[in-house]
């Protein structure tokens, strides 16, 4: 018989068993839906983090405090542990702050190709009013200088940045997100520029407005107010605040060259010793990103083994049922073979009953677990993520799972004794 023939037997007895077809593509599909949804959310995080990072620059990197870090797992750890010769932090500067005078310094004496630019973000967040408007008590207050858009990667959009006099003065002039500028102003954002806002108890003079940057859950950078690091200094400052340093370079071959100046100019500056380790951190957009993709890596791992399991569970269940369907039809079989079926037809058709109960299970729990896991992408405000690949493998897993429980029972038909077959009830 024909490869055609053969599938349309099987269909049609897949088809005819509706109940069970349903239960048993159930079970199959609940695998794929786990592995899909949560390798699509993961996916979908990922969109997310990295339109947050990307808009940082890819040309930048930022010198912060050593306690800021972001610490994803452990490996440093043990790295640091298993090297007993390498450099150690002194502890009484461990966790010492960068100073303005430190940043400025590095400023001046940073003689590399780049932009540098000095940043200070105010403590906490704040509440932004304009007459009888007001924001919601989350927005960020940073202090920069006239290359932090830049760096940044802010455009304006109306007004203009700060100059050399804002921030040497620190007077009180500031550059709204997109996200405050519309809540206190409205969408069409008519008199913003030369207007007055009030956070907190100080008021500013409205200089500029920042285009959209495209804010996502995991980082709003639209809902900020932008003063200079001067009024910042002199308005929001705490005791023991740290700075941060943005370096940008006009050549991003020159990354790695710049990295290892900007390391040595700010050790000088920070009066470091020959064997102390560096008592601040380097760090890029990509690189954080990078370790956050680490993290969801251990994910990964799970969602497969979660799937795995409940595949090698659906692969006993099919077999089972394919083993029941072969009991059941005893008699149809032996009529089949009587009419002049081979061995091989009627193992063929088995066969393809177990890998289209599979592959329905494998397409349902695909879509299924695509729409699922791209609810993150909902509440993340990230584009609709579409896993061509894991969908693809999640639908060939099911058809080898098919093809794997329906040998025995396959084997087992194939090698009925028709007249044995005719004669049982």
């Amino acid at each position: 018989m024909r490869f055609l023939d053969i599938f349309s037997l099987a269909y049609r007895s897949v088809s005819g068993n509706r109940l069970r077809t349903g239960l048993t593509v159930s079970i199959i599909a609940v695998g794929i839906t786990v592995l899909v949804g949560i390798l699509t959310a993961i996916d979908s995080m990922k969109n997310s983090i990295y339109s947050s990072f990307a808009s940082m620059g890819a040309n930048s990197f930022s010198l912060r405090n050593r306690d800021m870090q972001v610490h994803i797992g452990s490996d440093g750890d043990k790295a640091s542990k298993g090297n007993k010769n390498q450099k150690k932090v002194r502890k009484s500067i461990s966790n010492k702050p960068i100073s303005y005078q430190e940043a400025l310094a590095f400023k001046e004496r940073y003689h590399f190709p780049a932009t540098v630019s000095l940043n200070f973000r105010a403590s906490g967040i704040a509440t932004v009013y304009k007459d009888d408007k007001k924001t919601n008590p989350n927005v960020t207050v940073i202090g920069g200088d006239e290359n932090y858009l830049d760096i940044s990667n802010y455009t304006i959009q109306d007004g203009r940045n700060f100059n050399a006099l804002d921030v040497s003065s620190g007077r009180n002039v500031a550059i709204l997100g997109k996200d405050v500028a519309e809540k206190l102003f409205g969408r069409k954002l008519k008199n913003v520029v030369n207007n007055t806002i009030r956070v907190g108890d100080v008021r500013y003079r409205v200089i500029g407005v920042l285009q959209s940057k495209g804010s996502s859950n995991l980082m709003s950078a639209d809902n900020v107010v932008i003063t200079t690091v001067n009024n910042t200094r002199r308005i929001f400052n705490r005791p023991n605040a740290s700075y941060q340093i943005g370096v940008a370079v006009k050549d991003i071959k020159q990354m790695e060259a710049a990295q290892g100046e900007a390391i040595g100019t700010f050790r000088v500056v920070r009066q470091l010793a020959l064997n102390d380790e560096d008592n601040f951190t380097l760090s890029k957009s990509d690189s954080i990103a990078e370790m956050l993709f680490q993290s969801l890596g251990t994910v990964n791992l799970f969602a497969v083994a979660i799937a795995a399991i409940t595949l090698f569970g659906s692969a006993i269940g099919l077999m089972n049922i394919m083993l029941v369907s072969v009991a059941e039809r005893t008699r149809e079989i032996g009529v089949t073979k009587a009419l002049g079926a081979t061995s091989k037809t009627i193992r063929k058709q088995f066969l393809y009953e177990a890998i289209i109960i599979s592959t329905m299970g494998g397409i349902f729990g695909a879509l299924a677990g695509m729409l699922l896991g791209n609810v993150v992408s909902i509440l993340l405000k990230s584009s609709f993520v579409v896993p061509w690949a894991w969908i693809l493998v999640g639908v060939a897993l099911c058809a080898a799972v098919g093809l794997v429980s329906g040998i025995y029972p396959a084997y087992k038909a194939s090698k009925l004794d028709p007249i044995i077959a005719l004669r049982y009830e």
